[in-house]
């Protein structure tokens, strides 16, 4: 990693609905987690930064359709003033999560600082309005809401509507397909669409090429990178809250993530999902930071 490293701690879990045998979502846990296992010492951050989460409710709002989103939008207002305070062109910004809903407050950063793109690597879209959501987790609707679709309270937090621009988002690896109407919320967007099964047949490494591509021909000022766990397969990354059972290996996300990582036009990534509750001992933590330190750090 040519630029230095800045960590985000970002430990926000109200974006999630938790399960019946739990207290609360375990993501929030995730930073600690990462550090337990060595991934501070090994990435060596020039500075680590780090915003408290609320306390955790479920609180449904008739208004926006969805759970929590007075906390939701006050966590992104902080978290983007920290991001806009603490990051410039010669840093390399890594970002841990939390649930996925953490992706508003750095897209609201990110449009204040310019035009920029977005690879989504996720094992679901992500990409639906309220109506369509069982949970109303905005987990779960991330990339719909960065991109316009929702309430104007949570699209258009500081008059930046949208966060991105539908064609300037590659959305990879959704595992969920067999269902229609899901499916066809994103399929009818502008966003570059590729589901697992695309991607394999567009290839991996071809997939991030295409991206930046696009950053270049549109001479965009970035891009930044989401990153679900889930998009793994459940045999090598089932810690995650909602589990899909094909997914991509350890290989393909060398192939997906290094030419992205290490563009000088790439802001950097956020890391969430993975959630340290369904991996008591380590057994997928452990060579998930191995490989992800291999692809920072550019070695084989």
């Amino acid at each position: 990693m040519k630029k230095e490293i800045n960590l985000f701690e970002f430990p926000f879990n109200l974006g999630l609905t938790k399960k019946e045998h739990e207290i609360e979502p375990g993501v929030k846990k995730l930073p600690e987690w990462l550090r337990k296992f060595g991934f501070h010492e090994k990435i060596a951050p020039k500075n680590i930064f780090r915003l408290a989460s609320p306390r955790y409710t479920m609180n449904f709002d008739k208004e926006t359709g969805v759970k929590n989103p007075d906390q939701i939008i006050e966590y992104a207002k902080k978290q983007s003033e920290l991001i806009l305070k603490n990051s410039n062109n010669n840093t390399f910004n890594i970002i841990l999560g939390g649930d996925c809903s953490i992706l508003i407050g750095t897209a609201v950063a990110l449009k204040q600082m310019g035009n920029f793109g977005l690879f989504y690597l996720d094992g679901h879209t992500d990409y639906i309005p309220p109506k369509l959501s069982p949970s109303g987790g905005v987990a779960g609707m991330d990339l719909a809401i960065v991109s316009g679709l929702g309430h104007d309270k949570l699209t258009n937090i500081n008059n930046q509507k949208p966060y991105f621009l539908e064609e300037n988002i590659f959305c990879i690896g959704n595992a969920e397909t067999d269902d229609e109407e899901y499916v066809e919320q994103i399929i009818n967007s502008k966003i570059h669409y590729f589901d697992l099964y695309q991607l394999r047949k567009n290839g991996f490494r071809k997939t991030s090429e295409d991206f930046l591509s696009l950053i270049n021909e549109k001479n965009l000022d970035g891009f930044f990178i989401h990153f679900d766990v889930d998009v793994l397969n459940d045999n090598i990354m089932p810690c995650v809250d909602s589990r899909m059972e094909d997914g991509i290996d350890y290989d393909n996300l060398k192939e997906i993530l290094q030419p992205l990582i290490h563009n000088e036009k790439s802001f950097g990534i956020e890391i969430t999902i993975l959630d340290p509750d369904y991996d008591p001992n380590g057994e997928y933590t452990q060579p998930f930071i191995e490989n992800l330190i291999k692809i920072i750090n550019n070695k084989d």
